[in-house]
């Protein structure tokens, strides 16, 4: 593995573009490889048995085309197969998970009540269960799962701000959010709602995903590896799907450009 090897992410779909856009941020000189899985999406309401079959296939092809890591951009994957990846795989597997953990540390000490949003599989799965009871004794732990949200994205109707704003009010409407300290996006498909989720909450309320989290841990573990490109240019970033149509290609381009400065 040499140091100019890509990093393979991947999502069930289009979210990880988020992903894909906040490593690209902390680690411009690396190559990136992005597959999203939009034929197969969405993951969160497929058996978990589908899910880690696909996760092998990506994978592969993965392992096939050079990477020296790779990040699974997506919370659903990460719950259902990341330790399976881990062992089978002889590269870093990154996951995701919720970040409940920043949401619940941020109170210096003072008991936080967070809602995680999620996808229905994540919050079902026993990975988030066994998170979840971390900090439940002390904090206020509600979750809200939003399936809709990523469909929204996968059918390219973020500019659908009618749509946006009436899915989202079915979501968090039932909550006191002014009760509320922190709001966790807990799927990757859910930063893409970010400014239109802080125009219905309170000024007060943090808006917190696992994004920069999970650059900042890939950047670790290839600098502990001696890993990290040294350039000398901009890396470059590709992007493929399970769904070849010229219109997701157009579609992920211009999500990963939405999600830059």
């Amino acid at each position: 593995m040499t140091s100019d090897a890509p990093i393979g992410i991947f999502d069930s779909g289009l979210g990880g573009l988020s992903v894909t856009a906040a490593i690209q941020k902390l680690l411009p000189q690396e190559n990136l490889l992005y597959f999203g899985d939009s034929a197969y999406a969405p993951y969160g309401t497929k058996e978990p048995a589908r899910i880690a079959q696909r996760c092998q296939v990506i994978g592969d092809r993965f392992m096939d085309q050079g990477v020296k890591a790779m990040v699974i951009a997506c919370n659903t994957a990460t719950s259902v197969c990341v330790d399976q990846m881990r062992q089978h795989y002889p590269v870093p597997v990154i996951g995701m998970e919720p970040a409940l953990k920043l949401a619940c540390t941020r109170g210096g000490g003072r008991p936080q009540r967070v809602l995680v949003t999620a996808t229905p599989l994540t919050l079902k799965e026993a990975k988030f269960s066994r998170l979840m009871a971390r900090f439940s004794g002390r904090h206020t732990i509600l979750t809200q799962p939003c399936p809709d949200l990523v469909t929204i994205v996968e059918s390219d109707r973020l500019n659908d701000q009618a749509l946006v704003d009436a899915t989202l009010h079915r979501y968090l409407d039932p909550y006191d959010l002014q009760t509320l300290d922190a709001l966790v996006l807990g799927c990757t498909h859910f930063v893409f709602f970010r400014r239109s989720i802080a125009r219905i909450c309170p000024p007060g309320l943090a808006l917190i995903d696992g994004n920069h989290g999970t650059a900042r841990h890939l950047k670790d573990l290839l600098s502990q590896a001696d890993a990290l490109n040294p350039g000398p240019g901009p890396g470059r970033v590709e992007i493929a799907n399970s769904d070849s149509s010229p219109a997701m290609l157009d579609l992920s381009k211009r999500l990963l450009a939405s999600c830059r400065p």
